[in-house]
């Protein structure tokens, strides 16, 4: 989760600054032409919060004799304003309330107004104490359109060769953001190092993040079918790869499993500011003592992007991948290793080197030959990043799919990706009647109105009667035959590095956790925290 961070001094420097300052309100104006300010924010909307989405719902006056100012929603409050805007039945008070509640985002310019209106504006220092990384040309792309009907900008997350920032900055700051492991850690490590002093090079767990994405004390409902059928399945290979790891003896069980129950955690593995792959720690019982065993696999992925052999002349295409949950701000795929299901909606991602202005052509491919989709992208001569999404009908055909880069229909490169059958619909063992509706294809096998039929001798991508009519056979399966499917195709795409045992093992050959460099459970010293201590710091 993107986050601030103390960046510059120490905790005795705040507090004596803050002392120092004791009734201020450390909050920051926008700075700019007030009106524009208004029409930008979204001031003279009127919006409404239903079903998880922000809708606008027409126009509205600003209030009048009020000086309406606004800017960052991070701040520092003394405690009497905070006292004031709580318990104040004032007209400014309870009227701002009132307008603010159907406001977009009321917390960047409530405070702002009712402190510089009220017998508190004295106390206002414009600055709110932090370094804020704003790229405006990555993060105002209006990627929020699918919660909120309005265009907005975000923070990007911070980079190593943004830290001469933080030590060049002018006025008083003690805060920054944004932070996020999982976009760089590196960053993190270095402000500590100046901060608080570089930890020794031997210090366990330094270049690695795990994130937490599931517990069972979530319950399964917090995960979608999706994950469910993931996690599930990385689980049995994990369980397939302890069972091979004592080679000879066909009956020797003591290293050979049964799965029991939904997975216990997973968390999202990250070393030196690279996606090493899924982590899930899942229940099993040792065929051998017939004791419970709580074990943790590490899934790595497969990498699928090539170009063609021998390599095109077009040479500005860099890197292609499919996925969902695309974040054009800080360029990544949120769904990590791009987990997909027959009902997502997959977005197909270009990085590119600089050259001439060119078009592409992209070709999307079933896992039946069917050539889903085909569209051209226009590549500007400084474009990095392109993404799209087709709009396909779903649900999408269940297996590997290929998609194709051309250049004046001339292959430049292409990678594959996995569109995995649910073994769960809505959180139980799937049944026949929802598999045949989920696992056959879109409607008359028809992705979109138009057909591309036409392109496969073309593209020579022939369709075999054979793989359409294993296709439609898988489409039924339910049970340990769908979970057979299942582990298949997932085999394909991630493998299971390594196995340990979070509690005592009957397998001889079985590792513990904590004692290895990768799992959720081994030492990681940077992120322990405990009590505060006299000079504020929990770690």
């Amino acid at each position: 989760m993107a986050s601030p961070k103390p960046h510059r001094w120490t905790n005795d420097q705040l507090v004596a600054f803050l002392s120092k300052y004791r009734n201020m309100n450390f909050i920051k104006s926008h700075g700019r032409d007030n009106a524009r300010f208004i029409r930008k924010q979204g001031l003279d909307r009127l919006f409404f919060e239903c079903d998880t989405h922000m809708w606008r719902l027409g126009d509205r006056k600003i209030p009048e004799g009020v000086a309406v100012d606004g800017g960052s929603d991070w701040f520092l409050l003394s405690r009497a304003f905070v006292d004031y805007v709580v318990n104040s039945r004032d007209d400014l008070v309870t009227s701002m309330k009132r307008f603010y509640a159907y406001t977009l985002l009321p917390a960047e310019s409530f405070f702002h107004t009712v402190l510089e209106n009220s017998p508190h504006c004295e106390t206002m220092v414009d600055n709110n104490l932090r370094i804020t990384n704003w790229n405006r040309k990555l993060g105002c792309k209006c990627q929020y359109k699918h919660i909120v009907d309005w265009c907005g900008c975000s923070p990007n997350d911070f980079k190593p060769s943004d830290l001469p920032r933080f030590q060049q900055t002018a006025r008083p700051t003690f805060f920054a953001r944004k932070f996020e492991a999982s976009v760089n850690q590196e960053i993190l490590n270095q402000l500590d190092a100046f901060l608080f002093g570089a930890p020794p090079p031997s210090t366990p767990g330094l270049a690695a993040y795990w994130e937490s994405a599931f517990d069972e004390a979530d319950g399964v409902r917090s995960l979608s079918d999706a994950q469910l059928t993931h996690y599930h399945a990385f689980a049995r290979l994990g369980l397939a790869h302890a069972a091979s790891s004592l080679q000879g003896d066909p009956a020797d069980t003591r290293c050979r499993y049964f799965a029991m129950g939904h997975p216990a955690s997973v968390h999202i593995y990250f070393l030196s500011d690279e996606f090493q792959g899924y982590l899930v720690k899942h229940h099993a019982t040792n065929l051998a003592t017939s004791k419970l065993e709580t074990l943790e696999t590490w899934l790595t992925p497969k990498k699928f992007f090539k170009f063609t052999n021998p390599p095109n002349s077009f040479t500005r295409l860099q890197f292609t991948e499919i996925g969902t949950d695309w974040d054009a701000k800080e360029r990544i795929f949120r769904n990590f290793g791009n987990l997909m299901s027959p009902s997502d909606e997959p977005v197909g991602m270009q990085k590119w080197g600089k050259g001439l202005n060119v078009t592409v052509t992209v070709v999307w491919i079933d896992p039946t030959n069917v050539i889903a989709a085909t569209y051209d992208i226009l590549i500007d001569a400084g474009a990095e990043f392109t993404h799209y999404r087709p709009p396909l009908n779903l649900p999408l055909r269940p297996g590997m799919w290929t998609v194709r880069v051309l250049h004046h229909w001339s292959p430049v490169a292409e990678t594959r990706f996995l569109i995995t059958p649910l073994t769960h619909h809505k959180h139980l063992p799937i049944r026949q009647e929802d598999a045949l509706k989920l696992h056959n294809g879109p409607a008359k096998n028809s992705y979109m109105e138009q057909s591309f039929h036409g392109l496969n001798p073309i593209l020579n991508i022939p369709v075999h009667l054979g793989q359409v009519e294993a296709a439609e056979h898988n489409a039924g399966l339910t049970g340990a035959p769908l979970e057979r499917w299942v582990d298949g195709l997932v085999s394909e795409v991630w493998a299971a590095a390594d196995v340990c045992s979070a509690t005592p093992s009957g397998c001889p050959v079985m590792q513990s956790c904590r004692e290895t460099a990768w799992s959720s459970l081994s030492p990681d010293p940077k992120s322990q925290l405990g009590p505060p201590r006299a000079d504020g710091r929990i770690r």
